[in-house]
């Protein structure tokens, strides 16, 4: 069993992870974890504010359309943390493949024994690599790439790697073996992925097929190994 804790105290940004939750859940990540349990002072994953009434226990989570209508709230002014932030570790770990038992601190005996407690987060089928997990949640990124619509769905349906074809767009200023958003026509953010070359570089190939570049930029903008979507 591991126990980490991250000082609210420290300011210093390049060694922030964000809050307790979210490093949790990367650590959960890291060492492989068997399961992952989150403890707050609410008994659990509510579809509202509990302390308002009227609000419903969600005791399984299986798939993101468990959590329609689900309002979290945020951390105090003391703290980072809250159910908002809860909710996005239980979600981040479940999606690389750990699951999550979100609980109170009082049922904390519960929690490590017989689980029937809180809130249950299934994990995914398999779990993420680690490249692709830091891809998806622990990088940094660093700008856009604006795809067409065919674009979106080679890479988000098909898998397949992203070519210059199907690039409109680029924004921010960022350098081969950077992390990048890869956004739809309406700008949602679709997949996120290492880019192989730099954003000066990239606006001269624009829509440009394989036949219309020379032959060291006819690689993949993004491949497929390195690409992740968003979405499960």
């Amino acid at each position: 069993m591991a126990v980490v804790n991250e000082n609210d105290t420290v300011a210093t940004a390049e060694i922030r992870f964000g809050d307790n939750d979210r490093l949790a859940a990367l650590v959960a990540h890291l060492v492989g974890a068997d399961a992952l349990v989150l403890l707050s002072d609410v008994d659990g994953l509510y579809d509202g504010d509990p302390r308002k009434g009227n609000a419903t226990l969600i005791p399984e989570v299986d798939s993101p359309e468990d959590l329609d209508g689900v309002v979290a709230g945020s951390g105090g002014a003391l703290g980072t943390g809250g159910m908002a932030s809860k909710l996005s570790a239980a979600r981040l770990a479940a999606d690389a493949g750990v699951p999550v038992l979100l609980a109170a601190a009082a049922d904390v005996q519960a929690a490590l024994t017989d689980a029937g407690v809180g809130t249950a987060f299934a994990a995914r089928p398999t779990r993420l690599s680690a490249r692709k997990f830091w891809v998806r949640h622990a990088a940094d990124v660093q700008g856009d790439l604006h795809l067409d619509a065919g674009a979106v769905g080679a890479v988000v349906n098909r898998r397949r790697s992203l070519l210059s074809a199907g690039v409109t767009g680029v924004s921010g200023r960022f350098y081969g073996g950077d992390v990048v958003a890869l956004r739809a026509p309406d700008g949602e953010v679709v997949a996120r992925g290492v880019v192989a070359f730099d954003a000066a570089e990239l606006t001269g190939m624009l829509g440009k097929s394989r036949g219309d570049l020379s032959q060291e930029l006819q690689r993949p903008v993004v491949h497929a190994d390195d690409l992740v979507p968003v979405t499960p």
